[in-house]
């Protein structure tokens, strides 16, 4: 589907020089009289680099609309990471160059949204927040409520954040996705 560049989003995925490109950021540039421009990053969805590019207003790109199917993450296995479709049960297995940027994030029973062109999967997307258990960290200071510190912990997946220093070993606690931030203890 083509569309003018002044149309592009943040998110959107472009066949463009015979690749497919993730738009990551979007500006959009008005230099006094000449016409605008579209200033993009993008990532190549195969490859994982990036570039820049400007666009005309006037010029229309190739938008790719890309499936989007609901799976949950069952097991890794090495590094070949297991999932299986929640509606038709049917399971694919994807590398761990697939899931890198998601690997922290991903608990068995988790669900995700995998994109898929021509039935190949392309990207991995996990809930904006997942709940993961602390498995290592340093004891809570007692002037740690004075202060505003932060210790590293940390979760059952390995990834490493930064929590306040009344967070335990053994507690589950509430992550963005996004920043990789610690957002709350959870029950």
């Amino acid at each position: 589907m083509l569309i003018q560049a002044t149309q592009l989003r943040p998110g959107m995925v472009l066949d463009y020089n015979g690749a497919l490109w993730r738009i990551m950021t979007i500006s959009h540039i008005t230099p006094g009289n000449w016409r605008g421009m579209v200033q993009t990053k993008l990532r190549n969805i195969r490859t994982g680099s990036q570039t820049e590019n400007r666009f005309r207003s006037e010029d229309r790109v190739e938008r790719v609309i890309l499936d989007q199917v609901r799976m949950e993450f069952l097991y890794r296995e090495g590094d070949q990471f297991h999932f299986m479709n929640t509606e038709t049960y049917d399971q694919i297995t994807l590398s761990a160059e697939m899931v890198e940027e998601v690997e922290g994030f991903l608990t068995p029973n988790t669900q995700v949204e995998v994109e898929f062109f021509d039935s190949t999967p392309l990207n991995v997307a996990v809930p904006k927040t997942v709940n993961l258990k602390v498995v290592r960290t340093d004891p809570g200071m007692k002037s740690a409520a004075v202060t505003n510190t932060l210790k590293p912990a940390t979760t059952e997946t390995g990834l490493v954040v930064q929590v306040p220093h009344f967070v335990a070993e053994g507690d589950v606690i509430t992550i963005n996705t996004e920043t990789h931030e610690y957002l709350s203890r959870s029950k």
